[in-house]
């Protein structure tokens, strides 16, 4: 079978990566792929991932059977609709299931008609009146963007005049379009974790759990960030509470296949979890894999990933089977200097290959790209996913940053306690 995977991030390499181990793969294609894709697949660095019609006629020139869908921006401008009407099997949601991303508003909607714990909110389409209801509800208060804002539409107020602020930020357009709705949430407490899964018809198969380090620095501190490390299984979350993660996720994927939605969802459904004192509650709902979650969770299934991806895009429910490897799995991820603010691209990437001599270890590429001479480079404020693999958490952990020392380019940033707070327990969060 031919495959096509859209996309150039870290969790784009990391789908590729399992994949390409699949027998049932002939030809792998990326677009546009990345210096570490390009390992593994033919990049197609010219192909417009948001053009449906121009990714309809590469899949029909090179008679793709499976077409995977990994960022948030093409399934939310409803490239699969247009496969989909095609004929072609497509991994990922329709546009309007691709709005329990694309609009928060949507979303909170979503959840509350469906019974699905998350936050207090309220919606505001005009400055003034947010303003007063986060006055009256005062600080800490979460504001954000509806629509997507590259991550950076949410900001968790701990003051009234950093709350104020966010609000006339966006209606002011420090984030375009995605700005003109804001959604007003109350600040839950407790762990964040992340519980990924494949749905199709209605039916919700759970990856397994894994927690993710949004802070830049040590010790949970400076400006949030796409991820800069993770680890997966989640020793701190309990039995009770890994149960109540999957009834949500069951309530939330039946919902996907019921009025008002058109067509039924068929791709990935991502749980952000807040592990509050009254038990899991959504935080936020995406429609594809997360990155760098997919890293540490894509090396742990044992099923193999083309079987799966074909049967939630063929709406076959019944043929899905998930097993999991009992392995632990630590990412790491190395980052440009002054991530995420400004950095600098074109710096030379070394020791990949001494890295991943190491047992267990892949280093997945999320920002680079081979120059004109050959040379690997950086090419993103992400550069690097360091996975490493071990049969307890400290193994895997110890691993990642031996690997992560065999690695090196000009302004090489890392978080030095990924999983660090893990191995101390649930106490560590108090």
């Amino acid at each position: 079978m031919n495959i096509l995977v859209l996309g150039s991030g870290g969790r784009e390499h990391a789908i590729a990566w399992a994949l390409a181990k699949s027998p049932r793969t002939d030809v792998l294609y990326v677009a546009p792929g990345n210096g570490g894709t390009a390992d593994i697949a033919e990049n197609v660095a010219d192909l417009d991932v948001m053009d449906a019609d121009a990714v309809l006629r590469f899949v029909e020139e090179r008679k793709i059977g499976l077409v995977v869908i990994g960022p948030e921006a093409p399934l939310v401008a409803g490239v699969a609709d247009g496969l989909r009407a095609a004929g072609v099997a497509v991994f990922g949601p329709n546009a309007e299931g691709a709005q329990l991303e694309g609009s928060k508003a949507y979303s909170k909607a979503f959840m509350e008609a469906n019974g699905i714990p998350t936050a207090a909110y309220a919606r505001f389409d005009a400055c003034e009146p947010a303003l007063a209801y986060v006055r009256e509800q005062g600080a800490p208060i979460v504001i954000k963007a509806d629509g997507l804002a590259a991550g950076k539409g949410v900001v968790v107020a701990e003051t009234l005049e950093d709350a104020e602020e966010a609000v006339r930020d966006c209606f002011e357009g420090a984030f375009g379009d995605a700005g003109k709705t804001v959604v007003i949430e109350e600040c839950m407490t407790g762990p964040e974790c992340s519980l990924l899964a494949f749905v199709s018809g209605g039916r919700m198969f759970p990856m397994a759990p894994a927690q993710d380090h949004k802070r830049a620095y040590d010790g949970d501190m400076g400006p949030n960030t796409g991820g800069m490390g993770v680890y997966s299984p989640v020793p701190i979350v309990t039995d009770d509470e890994m149960a109540a993660m999957v009834a949500i996720m069951e309530k939330a994927a039946a919902a996907t296949a019921c009025e008002p939605f058109a067509a039924d969802y068929r791709g990935t459904l991502y749980g952000g979890f807040m592990l509050t004192p009254e038990g899991p509650k959504i935080v936020e709902f995406n429609v594809r894999f997360g990155d760098p979650e997919t890293q540490v969770v894509l090396p742990r299934l044992k099923t193999d990933l083309v079987d799966v991806m074909v049967a939630v895009a063929e709406g076959r429910p019944q043929d899905v089977s998930l097993e999991w490897s009992d392995t632990w799995a630590v990412c790491v991820v190395l980052a440009s200097e002054g991530y995420p603010g400004s950095y600098e691209k074109g710096k030379v990437i070394l020791g990949i290959e001494e890295a991943e001599d190491i047992p267990g270890v892949t280093v997945f590429h999320a920002g680079t790209r081979v120059n004109a001479d050959g040379e690997l480079v950086t090419a993103g404020g992400r550069v690097l996913n360091v996975v490493a693999l071990g049969d307890s958490f400290e193994e895997a952990r110890e691993r990642a940053y031996e690997a992560c020392d065999l690695i090196n380019f000009e302004g090489k940033q890392l978080r030095n306690d990924i999983g660090k707070k893990a191995l101390q327990g649930r106490s560590a969060w108090e």
